[in-house]
């Protein structure tokens, strides 16, 4: 039996972050295109739209016409790297994260005054890192793609027409490619390879509670249940020419490793200040902390020198914090047939700075976010949205001990421009 700790191979949990998604860790905030546009401030409580089945079930009581919402987000993702230093010969060009487009659409029916239906098809995590096949820190992560989709069906009762509660399950798949190069001190000029590829399907829920505390103010509450996912697969080995046997096995071994996205609360205030101006403030608490570390467990080996039965074990260190977000925003009805919004947020990172790896050299970002509703007619809107976001500049500094014997550190400045389109159909 083979028991292998080291940096490597994979980060599982931090391979499914990305430094070119809205929300922190891997978590993915584009599910609302209006909410987009005010930083997603007040979305436990705006209710605008359809797109409320993910941000508060319980909104769908205030929509009072059956709706359909989809939109999409695309986002351009900067990375520099600079005062690089390793032990491995490679390029440092950053801007490892490719353009990611991010779909939603949600659909809400009312049934009368008390109940109303939704569903929901959206992404809430996900990433896409590239390097460049040259890159110095490849050994410590090299590509990463992970997608999630879920399903939420959704109802949501009103009990008075200040007082309603939303729920709805989820139904989540998620698949995983993980690479990295691998290599020994006794060959440090020859890289190897290492793919994991799994998938798996696993089942949450959302609810929330939404207040009409006076004629003016509602105030909103969401919960996020975390998902737990046993994904399985496969891990296939292409040691580097020299490499000796003994570290790792070339072959492609079923591979089996355990990921929980973590639970999130959303609390939320709308304030209507007169009949233009609408302030939005919010604030999320989510539990990366479930992040600690994360392990592969290979066996039955394929084309390689073990038996079949033979095991290795791959783990990766995360030890990763719970975060805050907080987010304000105000909306400016300028007319009938157009809605102006701005947002600014603030959204801390859950690494930390030792078990920091070039795959998620993020940092604390400020996000500014802009947007506009346009109505051309009463049954259908379009909205549009565009955030900047700017992040603290963080290191990377790691250490593989012997027989790997591999070392990179870097500063990492990163930035990104999202933009998105969605419309509502109302009948």
């Amino acid at each position: 039996m083979k028991n292998l700790t080291f940096k490597t191979t994979l980060a599982i949990s931090a391979a499914i972050a990305s430094p070119q998604l809205l929300a922190n860790g891997f978590a993915l905030n584009e599910q609302s295109i209006s909410g987009m546009g005010t930083g997603f401030a007040g979305r436990a409580s705006s209710a605008d739209d359809a797109s409320t089945v993910f941000g508060n079930p319980a909104g769908m009581s205030r929509l009072k016409r059956q709706q359909v919402t989809a939109g999409i987000a695309v986002i351009d993702s900067k990375s520099e790297i600079s005062n690089a230093n390793g032990n491995r010969p490679g390029t440092n060009d950053g801007d490892m994260v490719p353009s990611r487009t991010v779909p939603m659409g949600f659909y809400v029916k009312p049934l009368d005054d008390k109940w109303a239906l939704g569903l929901g098809v959206y992404s809430p995590f996900g990433m896409n890192t590239d390097y460049e096949s040259t890159f110095q820190g490849r050994n410590f992560g090299s590509q990463s793609q992970i997608k999630v989709v879920t399903f939420q069906p959704t109802v949501s009762y009103a009990f008075n027409d200040r007082l309603s509660i939303g729920f709805g399950p989820t139904i989540n798949r998620i698949t995983s490619t993980l690479d990295s190069a691998y290599t020994t001190a006794f060959s440090p000029n020859n890289d190897g390879r290492v793919q994991i590829k799994g998938d798996d399907i696993g089942y949450g829920y959302n609810f929330g509670v939404l207040a009409q505390a006076t004629d003016t103010t509602r105030v909103g509450l969401t919960y996020h249940s975390k998902v737990s996912y046993q994904l399985t697969g496969h891990t296939s080995v292409t040691p580097g020419a020299g490499t000796p046997s003994p570290v790792l096995v070339a072959g492609r071994y079923a591979a089996s490793f355990k990921i929980q996205t973590p639970e999130s609360w959303d609390l939320s205030l709308t304030q209507q200040l007169n009949q233009a101006w609408t302030l939005y403030a919010g604030s999320t608490w989510t539990r990366w902390s479930r992040m600690k570390s994360i392990t592969v467990n290979n066996a039955n080996v394929k084309g390689g020198a073990l038996a079949p039965g033979a095991f290795t074990t791959i783990t990766e260190e995360q030890n990763w914090r719970d975060t805050w977000t907080y987010a304000v925003g105000t909306s400016y009805q300028m007319n009938k047939q157009w809605v102006l919004r701005a947002g600014l947020t603030y959204d801390q990172s859950p690494g930390n700075g030792i078990d920091r790896t070039p795959r998620f050299p993020t940092g604390d970002r400020t996000i500014l976010s802009l947007g506009a509703g346009w109505s051309p007619i009463e049954d259908f809107t379009i909205d549009v949205a565009y955030f900047y976001r700017k992040e603290e500049k963080v290191s990377v500094n790691n250490v593989n001990p012997f027989p790997l014997g591999q070392s990179y550190s870097a500063d990492y400045r990163n930035s990104a421009n999202g933009l998105a389109v969605g419309a509502t159909y109302r009948f």
